[in-house]
């Protein structure tokens, strides 16, 4: 198949970590990789956010990169990216047209990605098949106020559902959302999780790993990984490991990775001013590392060096860290939501617990670090459990049958409810469809 992938404000070379750069990217990368390797021809279309971008070019991965010049080449907040795709589906129409073999497929990722495969299929009749990763309304009841994309996205969103060949949850819970939520029919979605690649993602002696960090060996570390948004609830770990602390006089760590760069820059990455002020608020700033961003080598050595990974989100898609944390043979505390209830099996591969309850992180804590074979069985079944179901392989291979599927679907759809149209936006930055 010759297939197009489109990931609009998420590339696939991004470096993890920041605002807008985390499991999507990561999953647009993975996906590319395995499909080119299975033999079919993958170009994966993202926003150009730098002059210094090649508009094209071939990775080592075996997939072709294309910078779509759409709007400013800089960074910009994908709350704000609506207003220029129309400017990305012009470009890739214009791409599309020039080039010697059309697209079979279209994988859509994130709603305005869909948008754009939306379009090319009215234009070229190309079937679009789309992951959401996140959808607005779930956000919207999580976030309310604070969620920065207009209600429009629940328009854009309704009719993507409708007129998608294809839809991936990566979840039961992302299944359910769109059924209830979206109205869309269960049999047209299949569930196809996130993943871990085991030549990336893989246990070293703790021993060694906590050396590697220049951590006591005697030091139990408890670790946070993750972009640093307030959604991430770093801060309610922060204050669970605090209360945790004040009833065990272990000599214990809280390490904290993320961020727009390595030396953990509050002004670079201001969630880190705020995490670390609450830290000093709860009297534990020595107990606390913030690592700043690192490279996805080193992770796995962080996951390793760890007795506990812990993230408890408010809400969750999927969430691919949990994984990666058990596919290094670490146990996870994580939020009963989303993926994490998905993935985690609790009292089995790890503990599940209530977002935003510090109290209840503290006593999962206590339970599992004063348990060391406990904390070893949740280990080795987190390992066992991530190998027979979260291989990003395994998730590529699935895709592939959905892409095919696509294409060869006679009921192919063509019931098209809305258009982008860049001259009908206003002075707000703010789209119509008709």
């Amino acid at each position: 198949m010759h297939i197009a992938i489109i990931s609009e404000h998420a590339s696939p070379i991004s470096a993890l970590g920041g605002k807008d750069a985390g499991g999507q990217n990561l999953y647009v990368a993975q996906l590319a990789k395995y499909l080119s390797q299975f033999g079919h021809t993958v170009e994966v279309f993202t926003r150009k956010d730098c002059p210094s971008q090649p508009v094209e070019q071939t990775l080592d991965e075996g997939f072709k990169l294309v910078n779509v010049p759409a709007g400013p080449e800089e960074f910009i907040e994908k709350e704000k990216l609506l207003p220029y795709m129309d400017e990305f589906t012009t470009f890739m129409l214009d791409y599309i047209k020039k080039r010697p073999t059309p697209f079979d497929v279209i994988h859509s990722n994130f709603w305005m990605s869909g948008l754009v495969g939306a379009n090319l299929k009215r234009h070229l009749s190309i079937p679009f098949v789309i992951t959401f990763h996140a959808l607005g309304k779930v956000r919207r009841i999580h976030q309310g106020k604070n969620d920065g994309f207009s209600d429009e996205r629940f328009d854009v969103e309704d009719s993507l559902v409708k007129e998608a060949d294809g839809i991936i949850a990566e979840c039961p819970q992302d299944l359910s959302d769109l059924v209830e939520l979206y109205d869309a029919h269960h049999k047209e979605i299949d569930i196809v999780p996130c993943g871990f690649d085991d030549e990336e993602m893989y246990p070293i002696k703790k021993a060694e790993a906590k050396k590697a960090l220049g951590l006591k060996d005697n030091e139990e570390v408890v670790l946070h990984l993750g972009r640093m948004v307030p959604r991430k609830g770093a801060d309610n770990v922060i204050r669970g490991f605090a209360h945790y602390l004040k009833e065990n006089n272990k000599e214990s760590r809280l390490v904290i990775v993320g961020g727009e760069s390595e030396d953990a820059c509050p002004i670079r990455t201001p969630e880190i001013g705020r995490l670390k002020a609450i830290a000093d608020q709860e009297g534990i700033s020595a107990r606390v590392m913030f690592a700043g961003s690192k490279s996805r080598q080193a992770l796995k050595i962080y996951y390793s060096a760890a007795d506990v990974f812990v993230t408890t989100p408010w809400y969750e898609p999927f969430g691919i860290t949990p994984v990666e944390s058990m596919a290094c043979g670490t146990p996870v505390i994580g939020s009963n939501v989303g993926g994490i209830k998905y993935t985690v099996k609790h009292e089995k591969t790890g503990l599940l617990v209530p977002p935003n309850d510090p109290i209840a992180l503290k006593e999962a804590l206590s339970k599992i670090m004063k348990d060391d074979q406990l904390r070893e069985k949740f280990g080795l079944e987190s390992l066992s459990r991530v190998k027979q179901h979260f291989r990003w392989e395994h998730m590529a291979r699935k895709i592939e049958d959905i892409l095919i599927s696509a294409i060869t679907n006679k009921s192919f759809k063509n019931n098209y409810s809305f258009q982008y149209n860049r001259e009908v936006l206003n002075a707000n930055s703010e789209s119509s469809f008709r």
